[in-house]
């Protein structure tokens, strides 16, 4: 494994940063304190020719789920049954995100994300395979960056037929790929290279065709070296699982342990260039990024479905659940929540379609919102269903009750917060993009080891611009709160998020001018500026979908958005008081003195299940994984 420095390992992620800004973006001018009203309003619609396409799969994929596939079983087995993956390449579902002009459905951003909702509230399972398969997968880097050969070649194969994985992550290397040990030696005169290493949570790898793999290209003459992307057979000799892996949640995921022994990968099969392979990787997961959100957004909808006929007919100390103000206030949150959600990933996939703005921050926004939000909203479910939400579907159905998977969802959306950037990761890369401009104007000044001469020329830069911007979040054009009267009672919600975007810019300024080249150290700060940025697109969101609901005739759109952006405007208020009144230092300190041991003598009288006792030492022995070690040509 490569052992690079912190300096070395930034370096690497930020050359495979897209720094381009080519098109407006809402949420960049947002953190710029800048509402940009005029880029999501009036709310995108989809076009006629695209809604039938779209609604007609999604009749085809509700008959299907419903007559075909059932989430019991897949819990219990632990894996999606082949006819139910065999039914799925039937129907289209593999290629809908690829163009019809290369075997696939080609369904609008929108329509693809509503796949995934419907597919999500049936069993979780199904959307993490299909948007694996096509978020991440082949289909979304070759489209983006393949040939047209390359296209024409294996495009067809993933719309149809064949399952696809993205490979990047190693066992020991996460979020910090410069450390990546899989290597790509170039053979046969640099006709094909031979892949070796090793890859840890292979979404459908286990039982994938095709994958996308991420490796280094050693530096030589004639070649540029670095992380490279490739696309692999997966029966080719040399590619095997060694274990399936299994988990908390999305028990019927094919994720597992994938590993490559001088495995040939003809030149003709790498994607872009020697060396761009962390940026298709990051630019791919940036693409495919509201693919998770749908899914959260159909599991909140699913458990407000559920919390609402539960609490209505659930009757305790003579009246229903629901009209108790303990279990209504927690309905009153997933409902309002849910309809933030729904309008954030409905304006940033009309948005993705239009294709008119760089929606970079909105999908990375909306990926961490909603799985952080969604996992709240599944948690209320567990407790409004009391016991019952504790309890599996299996037992309730083999008691005779409604099999309502409540501490399923809660075991599933779980992983969200993880899955594709932790919310850690993704607070600090959206974080990244939001400071963008100031440092361009004035990166050289922090800069450690930016030249004298490079200060200075940075200094006059960041005096012209700050000496315009600056001032302009606090006085003159822009300050004076706009009326919005054209969308009634929710003016006064846009007005406030006016008003804290120029309050978010400051706190951004501030805080740089502070910490300067420190900043990036100071995480929970950043991560509190994140979050407001997130409420601040959420309430947008809300607001001009509300107004859309609105004028298509559904009037209580209007009070279920109005609810939401109260909610909201509090989380906003909180995060902004805890950005400058807060432990964290004290906090940092703490946890470094707790990984030194001074408190290890808060943790006598517990035993480690995982290292102690002759039990463990018998399975390590036998390590038989759950599904047997494959070699894939063998299998294939």
């Amino acid at each position: 494994m490569a052992q690079v420095g912190e300096r070395e390992a930034r370096r690497v992620a930020e050359a495979a940063r897209e720094a381009e800004w080519r098109l407006p973006s809402f949420g960049k001018e947002l953190f710029l304190g800048h509402l940009r009203l005029d880029l999501i309003s009036p709310h995108p619609r989809p076009k006629e020719g695209d809604r039938r396409r779209g609604e007609a799969f999604l009749a085809q994929l509700e008959s299907f789920l419903r007559e075909t596939v059932d989430p019991l079983q897949i819990e219990r087995d632990g894996r999606l049954p082949e006819q139910v993956i065999d039914g799925l390449r039937r129907i289209g579902a593999l290629g809908m995100k690829i163009p019809e002009e290369y075997g696939g459905l080609g369904l609008t951003t929108v329509y693809y994300n509503r796949a995934l909702e419907l597919s999500s509230s049936w069993h979780s399972s199904l959307p993490t395979l299909l948007s694996a398969h096509q978020s991440i997968g082949v289909a979304e880097p070759v489209l983006g960056f393949g040939t047209e050969e390359q296209k024409r070649t294996y495009l067809p194969k993933v719309a149809r037929e064949e399952i696809s994985a993205f490979l990047l992550t190693e066992p020991d290397v996460g979020s910090d790929p410069a450390r990546m040990s899989s290597q790509a030696v170039p053979v046969e005169g640099g006709a094909a290279y031979e892949l070796s290493g090793r890859k840890l949570w292979t979404t459908n790898g286990v039982i994938a065709d095709r994958l996308v793999v991420m490796a280094v290209v050693p530096r030589s003459a004639g070649h540029r070296g670095g992380i490279t992307c490739f696309i692999v057979d997966a029966h080719a000799p040399g590619v095997k699982v060694e274990h399936r892996n299994e988990f908390m949640g999305l028990r019927g995921i094919e994720n597992g342990v994938t590993s490559f022994e001088r495995v040939r990968v003809p030149a003709a099969d790498r994607l872009g260039r020697e060396g761009d392979g962390l940026k298709i990787a990051l630019t791919t997961l940036n693409t495919g990024r509201l693919a998770l959100p749908a899914t959260c957004v159909g599991g909140a909808k699913y458990a407000l479905r559920i919390a609402r006929e539960w609490s209505r007919d659930r009757v305790q100390w003579g009246r229903p659940i629901g009209q108790h103000d303990a279990i209504a206030q927690k309905i009153a949150f997933t409902a309002a929540t849910t309809f933030g959600l729904e309008a954030m990933l409905e304006l940033s996939g009309l948005m993705a379609d239009e294709g008119r703005g760089d929606i970079r921050i909105e999908a990375a926004l909306a990926k961490l919102y909603a799985s952080e939000m969604a996992w709240l909203i599944a948690d209320e479910l567990v407790q409004i269903r009391g016991g019952r939400g504790y309890e599996t579907a299996q037992s309730l159905a083999n008691r005779g009750e409604r099999p309502v998977p409540a501490e399923q969802m809660l075991r599933d959306l779980r992983i969200n917060r993880i899955f594709e950037g932790s919310t850690e990761i993704m607070r600090l890369l959206i974080a990244r993009e939001a400071v963008d401009t100031h440092l361009a104007v004035a990166g050289d000044i922090i800069s450690p080891d930016a030249p004298v001469a490079a200060k200075a020329r940075s200094a006059g830069r960041a005096a012209a611009f700050y000496g315009r911007w600056l001032p302009g979040l606090a006085v003159g054009s822009g300050t004076s709160p706009r009326s919005f009267l054209e969308f009634g009672r929710l003016s006064t919600h846009l007005r406030f998020v006016e008003r804290s975007a120029r309050k978010l810019a400051r706190s951004t300024f501030y805080g740089m001018a502070r910490w300067q080249g420190g900043l990036e150290k100071k995480q929970a700060f950043l991560g509190r500026l994140v979050d407001i940025g997130a409420e601040l697109f959420a309430i947008s969101a809300a607001v001009v979908r509300a107004r859309m609901l609105d004028e298509e005739g559904e009037p209580t759109a209007t009070d279920l958005a109005d609810l939401f952006c109260r909610q909201a405007r509090r989380r906003v208020e909180a995060s902004f008081a805890a950005l400058w009144r807060n432990d964290d230092a004290r906090n940092y300190t703490a946890a470094q003195e707790v990984l030194a041991g001074r408190f290890s003598w808060a943790e006598s009288g517990v035993m480690d299940p995982s290292g102690e006792g002759p039990f463990l030492a018998a399975e390590r022995q036998r390590a038989v994984p759950t599904r047997p070690a494959v070699d894939l040509l063998a299998a294939g």
